[in-house]
């Protein structure tokens, strides 16, 4: 059975309350995930609660006070959207992505970031909760990574999908645009070998497609996190992935936010769009299976709605990240995203999380700053 097949099957069965395996046989599906564990218990986590990076980014476009205030960001899903495996906050993919829309909105951003390490789709219902049971205003745009607990932990596809449409249902309710960094490849985690290896790739990527024909249809936007930008991973897996062979490093994050941001910024209306399909960059409109499957083979790709039941597949030219967990700076290349810029304090400001009191500036200033929003 085809991706595209199988994950509107999927789709299909959280809309409409099917259940079962939908994706691979049972058996095949537990040697994944006991490979999975294994690989898991054999590389060890010893990694610690990942950093609180809750804030105000870019400060010298303006404090909370000015007209119109700030952009809010809020950061949804599970370790990989909380950062863990990284030991500053700065480097977290949530606070990379706050830096980075700063910059282009050329606006300070109030970051919150609800992801939890662990989590599954089933937890995303407290963390909506988190962002819009509050006297403050909704988030903007929000950001959710999700799935590869989903995966490792036999949830089944279809509830997986239903709980990941059902939070993207009430934030858009609420007024605030959604991306969805899609199921990660699991075939990519360095202890688990061949034939599971390529087992966990499809199962992984299954689901990607069908959370992708799910939220799509609710007006969010999905960006294919596939194997977090596959050849640079494959190519520096010790450079890529965080000590615990399992989790992205800095540079891996810093790679994996370079290609949210774009899709990031078109949510807000600040990257300039087009009608017109980029041929040379294999951009294509189709129906939206079709484009789902598209997406999860090839990490870095969006899918946004399009005309009718079509959608627009595209893929945003990305750039490798530089030294220190950030990316590397100098003009972006036509088409691709901006820079992200580099993480330390701004002009006479410094970081600190929320209740905490800033550290002395050090190192080269940087465009964006970080500062405590007071509250």
């Amino acid at each position: 059975m085809s991706r595209a097949r199988t994950a509107r099957r999927i789709a299909a069965g959280a809309a409409y309350g099917g259940g079962g395996l939908g994706l691979v046989g049972a058996a095949a599906v537990g040697l994944v995930l006991a490979e999975v564990q294994f690989a898991k218990r054999t590389v060890g986590t010893g990694l610690g609660e990942p950093p609180r990076a809750d804030g105000l980014y870019g400060s010298e476009f303006g404090g909370p006070e000015q007209s119109p205030g700030p952009l809010r960001l809020g950061m949804l899903g599970d370790s990989t959207a909380a950062g863990l495996g990284v030991r500053r906050a700065r480097q977290t993919p949530a606070a990379l992505m706050a830096s980075g829309l700063a910059a282009v909105a050329e606006r300070p951003v109030e970051l919150r970031n609800v992801a939890l390490s662990g989590a599954m789709s089933d937890d995303l219902d407290r963390q909506v909760g988190l962002l819009l049971d509050r006297d403050a205003p909704p988030p903007d745009v929000c950001v959710i990574m999700i799935g590869a607990n989903d995966v490792t932990r036999r949830m089944p596809p279809t509830q997986s999908v239903r709980l990941l449409t059902s939070a993207v249902r009430r934030l858009r309710l609420a007024g605030s645009e959604v991306v969805v960094g899609t199921c990660p490849d699991l075939g990519t985690i360095e202890p688990v070998y061949q034939p599971l290896r390529w087992l966990a790739r499809r199962v992984s990527r299954q689901l990607a497609a069908a959370q992708t024909i799910g939220v799509v249809a609710l007006g969010a936007r999905t960006v294919s996190m596939g194997d977090l930008l596959g050849p640079e991973f494959a190519a520096n897996p010790r450079e890529m992935f965080g000590p615990d062979s399992y989790h992205p490093s800095a540079e891996g994050y810093a790679t994996a936010a370079m290609a949210v941001l774009p899709t990031l910024c078109a949510a807000l209306g600040l990257w300039p769009e087009s009608d017109r399909l980029d041929v040379s960059r294999d951009e294509d409109m189709l129906p939206v299976a079709k484009a789902a499957s598209a997406a999860a083979g090839q990490a870095g790709t969006e899918v946004t709605a399009g005309r009718g039941p079509w959608v627009l597949l595209k893929h945003r030219r990305r750039r490798r990240g530089g030294g220190g967990g950030h990316a590397a700076r100098g003009p972006a290349a036509p088409g691709g995203p901006p820079p992200l810029p580099p993480p330390h304090a701004g002009p006479g400001r410094g970081w600190a999380p929320r209740g905490g009191p800033p550290p002395r500036p050090t190192g080269p200033v940087g465009a964006t700053g970080i500062t405590p929003s007071g509250r």
